[in-house]
């Protein structure tokens, strides 16, 4: 990725974002050296200390970006109903969708958060904690409400989660399957796991009332 001429300091900061996701998705976070990042981006290996004072420091910063991007989202793909089906519809149409659209984003998050420092692994951990929460209140309310029959809540909400983060595993886009068929499936597959009393589709009439 050569650099623009005349390009900004925040373009070089987000070419530099954007070429590190790549190449740690690939490499490795260890593996990778911010030589080897300097030289995608097209810049001297010094200007990226301007960006970014440490390694580590741009692996956080990579991995709290994706995890408020995430929370941004479900905040805005929130649908304004109580009924928790079409809030659990919505929870799952928006994690795969976001998923797909970040895959090497997601992997770098999943895999790499051992190479944090305890300090910025708790920081991580608080926003994963807190995107979790949101889908531990929609099959809490459902359960209490009877319209999901689960067992145990939170193991409930750790298989629905990496379940649909799966999906960056093996999806291809042109493929056998669209991201709206493989959404639809892992839909119906969500409410059976979770005993829902309405089948998919009408839990999305119901979201986009």
């Amino acid at each position: 990725m050569a650099r623009t001429t005349g390009s900004d300091g925040e373009k070089t900061e987000a070419a530099v974002r954007e070429a590190a996701v790549g190449l740690i998705a690939r490499l490795g976070y260890e593996a990778m050296s911010m030589r080897q990042l300097a030289a995608e981006v097209g810049v001297q290996a010094a200007a990226l200390y301007r960006y970014f004072p440490t390694k580590e420091e741009l692996l956080f910063t990579l991995m709290r970006e994706h995890m408020e991007g995430l929370l941004e989202s479900w905040g805005t793909a929130r649908p304004i109903t109580p009924d928790p089906v079409a809030r659990l519809a919505a929870y799952v149409e928006n994690h795969i969708a976001f998923h797909i659209e970040r895959r090497h984003a997601t992997h770098v998050s999943n895999m790499e958060l051992r190479s944090l420092s305890h300090e910025r692994l708790t920081q991580i951990l608080k926003l994963r904690t807190a995107y979790e929460k949101e889908l531990r209140a929609i099959l809490r309310d459902g359960a209490e409400a009877g319209a999901f029959e689960i067992d145990d809540v939170g193991l409930t909400a750790m298989a629905l989660i990496q379940m649909m983060t799966g999906v960056i595993v093996w999806f291809r886009p042109g493929e056998r399957l669209s991201i709206a068929e493989v959404t639809t499936t892992y839909l119906s597959m969500t409410m059976r796991l979770v005993g829902a009393k309405i089948a998919y589709s009408d839990a999305r009439q119901l979201r986009m009332r």
